[in-house]
C-alpha cells in the first residue's frame, strides 16, 4: 500500500515544483501579449485581456533605428567567438596542469584557483583603463579576447576530467612517436568532449545573458547585444515598453532552450562522469 502511494505522491510533488519554477516564465510570455499599461497594473491576472499581438512586431522593430534581429547577430557573433576561445584555451591550460609539471608548477596552480574567488568586480577598474589605453572600447575585443586565455571554471573542470584518464595512455602514445602537443590534440581532446560540451553550453549561456560587458565596452547602437537592446525598452524618465520588452525577452530565450534541450545530455555528463567507461 505504500509503495502504491508513493509515485502518486512523488509526482505530485515534482509537478507542483515544476509549476512554481516554471509560473515566471509562463507570465513573462502571457505578459508579452499584454498592454504595456497593463502588464502590472493586472499582473495577478495570467491571461492577457485584450490580447496584443504587435508587440511582437514592434520589438523586432528594435530601437535607434536598429531592428532587434541586428542585436542578436550581434550577440552570436560574441557568444560564438567567446565559447571557442574559452574552451579551446582552458582546455590547453587543463592539458598542461594535468600532464606536465614545471618550475613553478603548484604556485600558478595555486594562482589559478585563487582567482576563482575573486569577484568580478573587484578587476573591472584595472581592465577597462588597460582597454581603454590599448584603445579597445566600442569593440567586441574586450569581451572576447580575454577568453583565449583560459577561464578557471573551465580550467578546473577539464583538468578534474583529465585526471580521470590513466596515463599509461600518454606513455603508449609516447612510445609511439607522438609529441606533447599531437598528445593532447588526439589522445586528450576525444576523451573529454564532455566536459568540453559543458564548457561550451555554460560560456554560451553567462556569455547570451551579460549586461555589464557589453555596457562598459560598447558605445554604438549598432554593435549592441539582446540584453543592451532588451535594456534599451526601458525609460526611467518616461513610460516604459513592456509589452514589446517582454516580447523579445521571449524570443531571446529560444537559442537558449534550443541549446538547453539539445545538449542536456552533455551538461550532466559532463559534469558527472569520473574515469572511463569500459
Amino acid at each position: 500500500m505504500r509503495n502504491k502511494l508513493k509515485w502518486p505522491v512523488y509526482h505530485i510533488l515534482i509537478g507542483g515544483l515544476a509549476i512554481v519554477m516554471l509560473y515566471p516564465i509562463l507570465w513573462m510570455i502571457m505578459s508579452s501579449f499584454k498592454e504595456s499599461r497593463l502588464v502590472f497594473a493586472t499582473a495577478r491576472q495570467l491571461i492577457p485581456d485584450p490580447w496584443v499581438w504587435g508587440n511582437y512586431s514592434q520589438g523586432w522593430e528594435g530601437i535607434a533605428g536598429y531592428s532587434f534581429g541586428v542585436f542578436i547577430k550581434n550577440s552570436l557573433v560574441i557568444v560564438i567567438i567567446a565559447t571557442i576561445g574559452a574552451v579551446l584555451s582552458s582546455s590547453l591550460v587543463a592539458f598542461g596542469f594535468a600532464r606536465n609539471k614545471f618550475v613553478g608548477h603548484g604556485l600558478w596552480f595555486g594562482i589559478m584557483m585563487m582567482t576563482l574567488m575573486l569577484p568580478a568586480d573587484v578587476v573591472l577598474v584595472p581592465q577597462y583603463v588597460i582597454y581603454t589605453k590599448l584603445g579597445w572600447l566600442d569593440s567586441i575585443r574586450p569581451i572576447v579576447v580575454p577568453q583565449f586565455f583560459g577561464v578557471p571554471f573551465f580550467i578546473f573542470l577539464m583538468l578534474q576530467f583529465i585526471r580521470t584518464i590513466p596515463q599509461e595512455l600518454d606513455e603508449a602514445a609516447t612510445i609511439d612517436g607522438c609529441g606533447k602537443f599531437r598528445l593532447y590534440y588526439n589522445i586528450i581532446l576525444p576523451l573529454i568532449r564532455p566536459s568540453m560540451a559543458t564548457a561550451a553550453i555554460f560560456s554560451f549561456y553567462w556569455r547570451w545573458e551579460d549586461l555589464l560587458g557589453p555596457v562598459l565596452y560598447l558605445n554604438s547602437p549598432a554593435k549592441y547585444t539582446v540584453s543592451m537592446g532588451l535594456k534599451m525598452f526601458l525609460d526611467s524618465e518616461s513610460v516604459s515598453n513592456w509589452g514589446p520588452m517582454f516580447a523579445m525577452s521571449v524570443i531571446s530565450l529560444v537559442p537558449v532552450m534550443i541549446i538547453f534541450f539539445i545538449f542536456q545530455k552533455q551538461i550532466v555528463e559532463g559534469i558527472s562522469t569520473s574515469g572511463l567507461k569500459g
